[in-house]
């Protein structure tokens, strides 16, 4: 967005939202999440900012342009992943379950079940995108990103990043790829993982 990358950063004592250039990989803006909180999945809407956190049920609602906190959410379960389409929040748990919340309210207004070609709950569900009118979601210790119907839940087409970054370079168990985004202005679509030093941008091709 505008040429910067918005990024959540995890870890309790450590989360933040962060802004990044999109060019040289520099923070421009950083705001610390208290110390308590695990920092997940991180959305625009509109002016805001909206940050989940992993186990604590509280989404945070922050000025897009100062970082400012202007709110609070409570859900139940854990968070993980979250986007939005043209109406509604989208927000990912762990489980095969996509809920679709009110942008305002915050408030569950329908869920669907992730399943594969073969009828199989898709679990594990983490990071989420939405483009050109479907989900993508990053499938947690995988891979692969699911590209969803989010009207169905059916899983539509898988794209797989094995190999993309050599493992060589990471030295953590628990650095695996948990990370999409989408210049929708630019039409690009960038991946990147936990721990990661590198962000990659790539196309999706049909074979």
């Amino acid at each position: 967005m505008d040429g910067h990358l918005y990024e959540s950063t995890g870890l309790k004592g450590h989360s933040s939202i962060r802004m990044v250039d999109l060019n040289t990989g520099r923070v421009l803006q950083k705001h610390g999440v208290p110390q308590e909180y695990f920092g997940e999945g991180l959305t625009d809407w509109g002016s805001s900012l909206i940050q989940l956190t992993w186990q604590a049920g509280i989404a945070f609602v922050y000025d897009r342009f100062s970082f400012a906190q202007q709110r609070t959410f409570y859900y139940k379960g854990e968070g993980w992943g979250l986007t939005h389409d043209q109406r509604w929040l989208i927000m990912s748990d762990g489980s095969a379950i996509l809920r679709f919340l009110d942008p305002t309210s915050f408030r569950e207004l329908r869920r669907v079940t992730v399943r594969d070609g073969g009828g199989h709950p898709v679990q594990q569900l983490n990071e989420l995108e939405y483009i050109h009118g479907e989900i993508y979601a990053n499938i947690w210790y995988s891979d692969r990103i699911a590209r969803i119907s989010p009207r169905t839940g059916k899983v539509l087409g898988w794209i797989d990043l094995a190999g993309l970054m050599d493992k060589r370079e990471l030295s953590d168990p628990d650095a695996v790829l948990n990370g999409i985004a989408y210049d929708s202005a630019g039409d690009r679509l960038f991946v990147t993982g936990k721990l990661w030093p590198k962000l990659f941008e790539i196309k999706v091709v049909s074979h």
